[in-house]
């Protein structure tokens, strides 16, 4: 069995990611790692058999998507500025 058909080896991928994001910070890995996840996901439940290139594929339109749902929930509009008018210190 081939090491990228494993379901647990994407989960730790996606742990990685998640900590590169805790340390990075920004949006820039979670999307990625939950593309990782949701591609664990369905090699655990519909115990995928696919070739390497067609998991990174997969991958990468699941973060894409990821990402793409991400920056529309949590960014400001264009050109807006988040203001903060109180201190949690006051």
């Amino acid at each position: 069995m081939l090491f990228w058909t494993i379901w647990w080896v994407w989960l730790c991928f996606a742990l990685v990611l998640a900590i590169l994001e805790v340390a990075v910070s920004g949006f820039i890995f979670l999307g990625f790692a939950i593309g990782a996840v949701i591609v664990a996901l369905l090699i655990l439940v519909f115990g995928l058999l696919l070739s390497l290139p067609l998991l990174l594929l997969i991958f990468a339109a699941l973060s894409l998507v990821a990402w793409l749902l991400l920056r529309r929930s949590f960014s400001t509009g264009h050109g807006q500025v988040r203001r903060v008018r109180h201190d949690i210190n006051d």
